[in-house]
């Protein structure tokens, strides 16, 4: 194998063209890239327990698990103490609710889990107002309000989202929200 002169040349000059597009290319510091972990919070009374709460629910896209099963025994059902597991798309939908109104204001909340014996006697009771497979067993639904806001933004909001079912019920002065199929409905 012999060295030449021509074949070295040829390689140095090859690695300084390469050197001067690199030291061409615009710096690119790792911050660059960087994304500020986001936190995703909500406000909480809970209309017939007189509770309150207020907590980070999830930081980027991990939800908190402490934070699940204070929201899971927050939202339980309220006439049978029974804690069921909140579907967390609930809360993203919530959060973005408020993200769209721009409040803060805690939301209020009617009804969260429901067994299905308190669903049944609600059905019962209130002469087929309450769906017989209601979400709110499965623990995908939530009926609430946002006090100083008019009903109806609340629902326009929830609306905008297109992220699960909207049902408005102005007498009682609640919207339904839950993580089923995109529908809406007035009751």
């Amino acid at each position: 194998m012999t060295f030449s002169f021509q074949t070295s040349r040829r390689r140095v000059l090859g690695a300084f063209s390469g050197l001067a597009l690199v030291g061409a290319s615009p710096m690119v510091s790792s911050t660059t890239f960087h994304r500020p972990t986001r936190q995703r919070d909500l406000a909480m009374n809970h209309t017939h327990t007189n509770e309150r709460l207020d907590l980070v629910y999830a930081v980027g896209q991990r939800y908190l698990p402490q934070a699940l099963v204070n929201l899971d025994h927050f939202l339980r059902d309220h006439y049978s103490g029974i804690v069921g597991s909140m579907d967390p798309g609930l809360y993203d939908i919530m959060h973005k609710i408020r993200l769209e109104l721009k409040v803060k204001t805690p939301f209020h909340i009617i009804s969260g889990y429901r067994s299905p014996d308190t669903n049944e006697h609600l059905r019962v009771s209130r002469g087929g107002g309450v769906a017989r497979r209601s979400l709110h067993m499965d623990g995908k639904a939530i009926d609430l309000r946002i006090p100083g806001v008019p009903l109806k933004e609340v629902r326009d909001a929830a609306l905008s989202l297109n992220a699960g079912g909207v049902g408005y019920y102005p007498r009682d002065r609640f919207i339904h929200i839950d993580t089923g199929k995109v529908r809406s409905w007035k009751g």
